[in-house]
C-alpha cells in the first residue's frame, strides 16, 4: 500500500494493470518538471487522452491535470521527445514485485525500453531493445550494478511470487521468519506480508524455511488478482491502498487507484506552482472532489447495470431459449465450433451473439444493450449476477457519503518566527536529552567511540554499549532516572539494527569499569573497549528511533527514543529496523516532516529543515517508517 514513503511493488502492480487496460497507446510528448518529475501525455482510441505524472523514487500514476512545464525542456526531456514521442506503447509491465514499471515502445523499425525505477532515489531509464542503457535521468554506479549509459540494464534474474516452485525455493533458502522473508525476499512489505500470513492461517513468527508455501502461493495469487482486476482503492489517514482490506476503519473510496494516489500524495514543487495559478485546494477540498467524482461513477454504474435487468426480464423468452439451444449445444459440441456455425448463421438470433467467451461458458447477447449470459444459468441466475454488481456499487456509494461527512477540517497555521539551536559542541556525535534533561553521546564510528572514551568519559558519567558487535560507545553526563531511554538510545545505533533484529541486550558500566588495555596476548581494535567488573544488564530492549521537529524554544530537527521525541515536536516520524537505505530513508523522512508545516513555515525553516540535519539520527541499515503524527 502506498505511505508517505512512497509506493510499494503491490501499489506497482495496481498502476501496471491501469497502464494495460487504457492500451493501445501512443507516446503523445514527455515533460520534465524538476530533477526527479516527469510526465508523458499518452493518446489512447477514440480520440482519449491521458496524462502519467512519474515522480522517480516515489510515485507514477495517472492525473487530472499536469504541473506548467518550464519554458525551456531540460535535455533529458527533449532526449526522450527524440526517440520516443509518436511511438505505439507496444506493452507495459513490472518486472516481479518490484517498483519498476517497464514500457516497450515501438517507434519506425526500432523498440525502446522505458524503465521507471520507483525504488530508493528512483531513475527513468531509456533503453534499447536489447537493454542497453541509452541514458538515465541520472547516472548511478552501485556496488552490485551501475546505471550509465552503453552498459545493459540489469534486474533481478527471478520473481519469488512467479510460481509455486519459486516461492517454495525463495522460502527454504530464508533464514528469517516467515513476515520477514515475505515482507523483504518477497518484496511484499511489512503490512501485506502479515495480510498474507493472517489469510493463510500461519504463525507469522514461524521459520520461514519451514512453512507450508501451498497456502502462502495460493493466498498470494487471490490478493494479485484483486490488484490486478477487481480493484477497490481507498485512502486511510496513512496510507493508499488499491484494495480495501480493511485494515483501517476510515476508509475513503475512490474510482479508481490513480485518483486516489492524487489525493493521496503532497503536490510536488512544480504541481504547487501550477496550483498557484488555479483557485488552491487543500488535501482534504481535492478527497472530496474525487470523492464526488467517485459517487458520479458509482451512480452510473448502479443505473447502467439497472438498465441491463431491465433489458433481460423484456426479452425474457428470447433470452431464455438462447440459453436453453447454448447449453444443449455446448454439451455435445466444442465452443470453437458453435462459434464457427454461429458466426456462418443467417438467423437473427445469432446475429444478436456478438461475442464468445469460451473460458466462462458465457455469450455477449445485443438485446438493446449489451448482456453477458453464462449459458449454464437460468435467466434468474444471470439476472441475480447483475443484482450483485447493483448491491456492490450502492454499497461504495454508501460509504463514500459516509466518508465526505468525516473529511477533517484541516488547520490554520499562523505564520511565525523561528530561533535556530544554536549549535553545541556535542552535536557532532550522537545525541539527546533524556525526558529529566541529562545529555546522552554516542559515537558514529570508531574514531568518535575513541574520542568519546578518552576525552569525555568522566567520573560522574556512565559508560552504555548494546551488547553487539559494532554499536556506538554511549555516555550519559550526570545522573539520570531514565535509563530505559539511555537503553535503547544504545540498543538502536548498534549493529542489532544494521542485522534486522527488533531488540537487543544493553548492559551499563562505571568509568572505572572501562580500560583500552587488553590482557597478555589480546588485541583491542580500533573504537573498541574492555570492561571488567560487574555490569548493569538492560534486557531485551526494543530497537526504535525517533526523528522530529522542534519548534520551541529553539528550532532544531532532533532524534532518539521515540518517547523523548514525540513529546518535543511539531511534527514526528518513528523508525523500525526495516528494508530501506539510510540515504533513502532521510529523504522520506524530511518530504513527511515538509508536509506537516506550512509552505510559508517551510520557507522559515529552510536553514533547520535539510536532508544532512534528518540523516544525522537515521541509524545504520535498513528502516521502515513505523508511523508518525503532528502536534
Amino acid at each position: 500500500m502506498a505511505s508517505e514513503q512512497g509506493m510499494s511493488g503491490i501499489d506497482t502492480r495496481a498502476i501496471t494493470a491501469e497502464l494495460q487496460e487504457k492500451l493501445p497507446l501512443w507516446i503523445d510528448k514527455v515533460y520534465q518538471f524538476d530533477s526527479h518529475t516527469l510526465a508523458i501525455r499518452l493518446n489512447g482510441e477514440n480520440k482519449a487522452h491521458h496524462q502519467f505524472i512519474i515522480e522517480a523514487g516515489w510515485r507514477a500514476h495517472f492525473v487530472k491535470d499536469l504541473p506548467v512545464p518550464p519554458k525551456n525542456p531540460p535535455q533529458f526531456a527533449m532526449l526522450l521527445r527524440k526517440h520516443i514521442s509518436g511511438g505505439k506503447v507496444l506493452g507495459i509491465r513490472q518486472h516481479g514485485l518490484e517498483r519498476i514499471i517497464i514500457f516497450d515502445i515501438g517507434k519506425g523499425t526500432k523498440t525502446y525500453r522505458l524503465i521507471l525505477e520507483l525504488f530508493d532515489e528512483g531513475n527513468v531509464v531509456l533503453a534499447d531493445e536489447n537493454y542497453e542503457i541509452i541514458k538515465p535521468l541520472r547516472h548511478h554506479r552501485f556496488k552490485d550494478r551501475v546505471v550509465v549509459p552503453r552498459v545493459p540494464y540489469t534486474m533481478s534474474p527471478s520473481d519469488p511470487t512467479a510460481s509455486l516452485e519459486n516461492l517454495t525455493a525463495a522460502l527454504k533458502n530464508d533464514d528469517r521468519d516467515l513476515v520477514r522473508a515475505l515482507a523483504i525476499g518477497c518484496m511484499l512489505g511489512g503490512t501485506y506480508a502479515e495480510y498474507i500470513c493472517r489469510q493463510a492461517g500461519l504463525d507469522k513468527t514461524l521459520p520461514a524455511a519451514s512453512a507450508d508455501p501451498v497456502p502462502i502461493f495460493r493466498e498470494l495469487r487471490v490478493l494479485f488478482d484483486a490488484v490486478g482486476h477487481a480493484r477497490t482503492p481507498v485512502v486511510t489517514k496513512k496510507h493508499c491502498e488499491p484494495v480495501d482490506l480493511r485494515l483501517e476503519g476510515d476508509a475513503r473510496p475512490f474510482p479508481t487507484f490513480s485518483g486516489a494516489l492524487e489525493a493521496f500524495f503532497p503536490l510536488t514543487k512544480a504541481e504547487r506552482k501550477t496550483a498557484e495559478a488555479r483557485p488552491k485546494l487543500s488535501k482534504e477540498e481535492r478527497i472530496l472532489k474525487y470523492q464526488r467524482s467517485a459517487l458520479k461513477k458509482f451512480d452510473d454504474r448502479i443505473e447502467k447495470t439497472e438498465s441491463i435487468v431491465a433489458a433481460l426480464y423484456e426479452n425474457y423468452g428470447f433470452v431464455t431459449e438462447v440459453i436453453a439451444a447454448l447449453d444443449a449445444a455446448s454439451r455435445q459440441h466444442s465452443w470453437q465450433e458453435i462459434e464457427k456455425q454461429l458466426n456462418g448463421s443467417q438467423s437473427a438470433a445469432a446475429k444478436k451473439i456478438v461475442a464468445f467467451h469460451p473460458e466462462e461458458a458465457s455469450v455477449d447477447l445485443d438485446i438493446g444493450k449489451i448482456v453477458r449470459i453464462h449459458v449454464h444459468e437460468g435467466l434468474e441466475q444471470n439476472a441475480g449476477r447483475y443484482h450483485d454488481v447493483i448491491k456492490k456499487f450502492r454499497k461504495k456509494k454508501a460509504g463514500a457519503l459516509v466518508a465526505m461527512k468525516t473529511v477533517p477540517v484541516k488547520k490554520n497555521i499562523r505564520k511565525r518566527e523561528f530561533v535556530p539551536m544554536k549549535k553545541l559542541w556535542y552535536h557532532r556525535f550522537r545525541w539527546f536529552v533524556t525526558s529529566d534533561g541529562v545529555v546522552v553521546l554516542g559515537g558514529r564510528d570508531a574514531s568518535q567511540n575513541e574520542e568519546l572514551v578518552k576525552k569525555y568519559l568522566t567520573g560522574g558519567d556512565l559508560f552504555v554499549h548494546a551488547d553487539v558487535h559494532g554499536a556506538s560507545v554511549v555516555i550519559v553526563k550526570g545522573k539520570t532516572e531514565r535509563m530505559d531511554e539511555v537503553a535503547q538510545f544504545a540498543a538502536s545505533y548498534s549493529g542489532a539494527w544494521r542485522s534486522g533484529h527488533f531488540s537487543a541486550d544493553v548492559y551499563s558500566a562505571l568509568p572505572s569499569q572501562v580500560s583500552k588495555t587488553p590482557e597478555s596476548g589480546e588485541f583491542i581494535s580500533r573504537g573498541s573497549f574492555i570492561v571488567r567488573g560487574e555490569r548493569t544488564w538492560y534486557r531485551d530492549v526494543p530497537l526504535a528511533v525517533g526523528i522530529g521537529l522542534m519548534l520551541e524554544p529553539h528550532a532544531a530537527v532532533i532524534g532518539g527514543p521515540p518517547a523523548v521525541i514525540r513529546g518535543r515536536t511539531k511534527a514526528f516520524v518513528e523508525l523500525r529496523p526495516g528494508q530501506y537505505e539510510p540515504n533513502d530513508v532521510a529523504k522520506k523522512v524530511l518530504r513527511i516532516l515538509k508536509e506537516k508545516v506550512s509552505d510559508e513555515e517551510e520557507k522559515a525553516l529552510k536553514a533547520v529543515l535539510n536532508t544532512e540535519g534528518v540523516a544525522a539520527f537515521v541509524p545504520p541499515g535498513g528502516s521502515d517508517i513505523a508511523g508518525h503524527h503532528e502536534g
